[in-house]
């Protein structure tokens, strides 16, 4: 029982998320209103996690989700696929005008001390129209599900998403899967929901079947309600913010067994401080800090979380869980795209302290 959680030994699938599947667009260090060309990634805060598992960790993974049938559609599907995640799509026949559409994400790489800078265009997707109802869970769990894992960025694209999560959730923990959700508060997203009073109302629901709680004091205050610290951080990567707020998120919500997050210091758009902490059955635990030269930071949260869900799969100690999601979401840093280029090896290298020699 690693962390107090009762992981089941084996079944067919290893880790199971639900999610929206995206197109990111990505003019690099270029901001969009002087873009002249865009690399494309696939992408989906939930998928992220499943890509992550299978590709670089060898689980066996899947994703449900929305799938609209047109081109663009399709390219997400092939990503899929390369990825080694298992579909489970309810499937949306597009009308080649409005839509259901597949969303795309907007996101520049920033430079020095100019920022990222990410927008969205969420317009009749496909995703949000998910509700309660559209998945057989019977039938999915019928073959044994390890883990199943949602996220705060499909419970905020609508209210039947959010239902849908919910009712997953429940279905998991009556199947005896281990749950986790990963807060990932996003105020665009919210604010056209309701904004944080409907987050902490909506995550609330979803949240009563979850074993593991993902996300850092903005998260747990804005996804969950927990008051903020009374005394605030001596810096990014100071802890005992973060660990004073977990006794009122226990007392919130008492089935959660761990809580994690990175803790980053941003010193300019290439160069961040990384870290990342852990709370398990009422023990602490901290990972060490990195200097990172961030080539796209963006996937590097669903990299630790991939690194840290597949320590806890494999029944690795709480510490090497920890420090398996930390080296793999710095290693991810290093990468274009959302999604990991890693390889296992390298990942529990660095965990161990390898250096950024040459490999010859």
């Amino acid at each position: 029982m690693a962390g107090g959680l009762k992981i089941p030994a084996n079944g067919e699938i290893d880790f199971l998320a639900l999610g929206a599947l995206v197109n990111r667009l990505d003019p690099g260090i270029v901001p969009f209103r002087k873009a002249t060309q865009c690399t494309i990634h696939v992408s989906g805060g939930e998928f992220n996690v499943a890509a992550n598992l299978a590709d670089c960790f060898g689980m066996k993974t899947a994703i449900v989700s929305a799938m609209s049938d047109y081109p663009i559609g399709d390219l997400i599907a092939e990503r899929v696929r390369a990825m080694g995640v298992k579909p489970f799509y309810k499937h949306f026949k597009h009308d080649g005008v409005t839509g259901p559409n597949m969303a795309t994400v907007y996101s520049d790489r920033g430079h020095g001390l100019r920022a990222p800078v990410v927008f969205y265009n969420r317009c009749n997707e496909a995703g949000a129209l998910l509700k309660p109802g559209d998945f057989d869970w019977k039938a999915i769990f019928a073959g044994g599900v390890r883990w199943v894992h949602c996220g705060g960025l499909f419970a905020a694209l609508s209210p039947t998403t959010a239902a849908l999560a919910a009712e997953m959730m429940k279905a998991a923990k009556e199947a005896g899967a281990v749950t986790s959700f990963d807060l990932n508060f996003r105020e665009k997203l919210w604010k056209i929901q309701g904004g944080e009073e409907r987050a902490v109302e909506t995550i609330g629901k979803i949240v009563e079947n979850v074993d593991v709680l993902i996300g850092n004091e903005e998260d747990l205050q804005k996804g969950l309600g927990i008051p903020g610290p009374e005394v605030a951080a001596k810096s990014k990567l100071d802890p005992s913010v973060f660990f004073g707020m977990i006794d009122a998120v226990v007392k919130k919500h008492p089935q959660a067994k761990v809580v994690a997050t990175t803790l980053r210091e941003v010193h300019s758009t290439s160069h961040h401080s990384w870290s990342a902490v852990a709370w398990m059955d009422g023990k602490t635990y901290t990972a060490p800090t990195a200097e990172l030269d961030v080539l796209d930071r963006v996937g590097g949260g669903d990299g630790f979380a991939a690194g840290f869900i597949y320590g806890l799969l494999t029944g690795e100690s709480p510490e090497q869980a920890l420090k398996l999601g930390w080296a793999h979401g710095a290693l991810l840093t290093t990468y274009p795209g959302d999604t990991t280029m890693a390889t296992c090896e390298q990942v529990k290298a660095f965990a161990q302290g390898a250096s950024a020699r040459i490999q010859r």
